[in-house]
């Protein structure tokens, strides 16, 4: 019996289940074959129960949220892809925000705004979702989840469901524990500040201005396609390079902003790798530095 078969028969039947869903709608590039099977489970105990489930029999599997950093391959994933956009709850208590891993940062940035809470306003352009965020450590405008995260709820393989306090989750720049250690983040509270509304807001709208700015998201991409070198800028040593506007199929460094890769149209995975693949070389040659990617590349 093929995994997906066996998939059909023992999972949870309450629960939405695609098959051959493309991962281009579920990624910001828009790029990306069907995942032979996906789901989206609604709650912490449902995401812990398929996992459990997957392990148990051996499916192979991936969790995503909203496709912000990844890039999956042309010819489509012959895994369960589970899809946490469902688990998107978010409630505030006192000064902390309670919220499941699906819910998008800006989600999770307007709660904290309506609360009069401030901490979370570099994260409400930050595409992506807090269980991403947490795994990745994400940040923009020198803020970053570490300095928020005060206890996360995670599932490991053969352990369950354990809660981590903010030094547990060895967070570092674009890093975690996750990173280390398979895990799943299903649930984060973060601790803020009491602040105004009004000012909250102002400076959230001033730092999606600065984003409209200099960001190209007029195009579908993956954010920020290389990390950051130490010492450098990986758009500055880009641009550097002469590579504004370089292109391979659909694939563009983005004249707006030349740490981005986009999606300028009908661009595939093995446009946007080769592209990749050209800026290293040129920068490497260049100046030396080896730009090493963002973006995490799917593919079976």
């Amino acid at each position: 019996m093929l995994w997906y078969e066996s998939f059909d028969k023992l999972r949870l039947q309450r629960m939405l289940v695609r098959s051959d869903e493309p991962m281009s709608r579920h990624t910001t590039f828009r790029i990306g074959g069907p995942a032979r099977r996906m789901a989206f489970p609604e709650t912490e105990s449902e995401l812990a129960a398929l996992l459990d489930l997957a392990e148990r029999e051996g499916y192979p599997y991936t969790v995503i949220g909203n496709g912000s950093n990844l890039l999956v391959q042309d010819g489509g994933l012959d895994r369960l892809v589970v899809n946490t956009s469902r688990m998107d709850t978010v409630t505030v208590v006192g000064t902390v925000v309670h919220a499941l891993a699906g819910a998008t940062l800006a989600r999770v940035a307007n709660a904290a705004q309506r609360a009069g809470l401030t901490g979370l306003e570099f994260a409400h352009g930050i595409p992506g979702t807090l269980g991403g965020g947490v795994f990745m450590n994400a940040g923009a405008y020198g803020g970053e989840l570490c300095q928020v995260v005060q206890t996360v709820r995670a599932w490991f393989p053969g352990e369950g469901i354990v809660t981590l306090g903010n030094k547990d989750c060895s967070f570092g720049y674009r890093h975690s524990v996750f990173l280390e250690k398979p895990g799943v983040v299903l649930f984060a509270e973060l601790a803020l500040a009491t602040g105004d509304a009004a000012a909250i807001k102002a400076k959230m709208e001033e730092l999606a201005a600065k984003r409209r700015k200099s960001q190209p998201l007029e195009f579908p991409s993956a954010g920020s396609t290389f990390k950051r070198p130490e010492g450098y800028y990986a758009g500055t040593l880009i641009d550097q390079c002469g590579l504004k506007g370089t292109q391979v199929g659909g694939a563009k460094v983005s004249e707006k902003h030349a740490g981005f890769i986009v999606n300028a149209g009908g661009a595939t995975c093995t446009d946007v790798l080769r592209l990749i693949e050209k800026v290293q070389a040129a920068v490497r040659e260049k100046t030396g530095v080896e730009l090493e990617p963002e973006v995490r590349i799917l593919r079976d």
